[in-house]
């Protein structure tokens, strides 16, 4: 297969992302224990609603994404969106003891009320934090002037705070109130 162009990759991605996060039933797919669509009934919808999507593009959707957005279970049958789920979703991870520090991105808008409450998942399942500042500054910078936010993740964890990483790498925890916060 020639490999597919990258505005196309992210045309696939973004909505790859919409229905197996936040809109499967856009797609007249439900979400399975742990996240999980059948590829083949994925692909069939794909194709109904957009255009055709072969299993070969997919795989390359999935590979090529940026940020690891997406897995396939090991049979390769199914595939999930790793976390940023606003649908009722359990992935199935389990709490795990983060590194001493997360970071998050987030606009210079935001830094004033973040500060006051801290950081909450507003629709998502989870606030998302970052192992490097890099990540965390990308983030950030899709909402405006970008701030970096050090979470001081281990010592949470130690006052009783779960945190979860997901596939990709990314951690997760249901918010972190401000006295963890630094900005840096």
């Amino acid at each position: 297969m020639t490999p597919l162009p990258p505005e196309r990759l992210k045309r696939i991605s973004k909505r790859l992302a919409l229905h197996l996060r936040h809109d499967p039933g856009g797609l007249g797919l439900s979400l399975e224990p742990g996240g999980w669509v059948g590829v083949e009934a994925l692909l069939e919808a794909f194709s109904r609603k957009y255009f055709p999507l072969s299993r070969e593009a997919l795989e390359q959707a999935v590979r090529e994404n940026d940020k690891q957005r997406f897995a396939f279970d090991d049979s390769g049958e199914r595939i999930r969106a790793n976390q940023g789920h606003s649908v009722p979703v359990d992935l199935g991870l389990e709490p795990q003891a983060p590194p001493e520090v997360l970071y998050h991105g987030t606009a210079r808008h935001n830094l004033e009320q973040v500060l006051a409450s801290g950081l909450k998942r507003m629709s998502r399942h989870h606030v998302h934090l970052s192992q490097d500042e890099e990540t965390a500054l990308k983030v950030g910078t899709r909402h405006g002037k970008p701030v970096l936010l050090r979470v001081r993740a281990r010592e949470m964890h130690e006052a009783g705070h779960l945190f979860y990483r997901s596939a990709n790498g990314v951690w997760l925890v249901d918010e972190v109130p401000p006295q963890w916060l630094e900005v840096l």
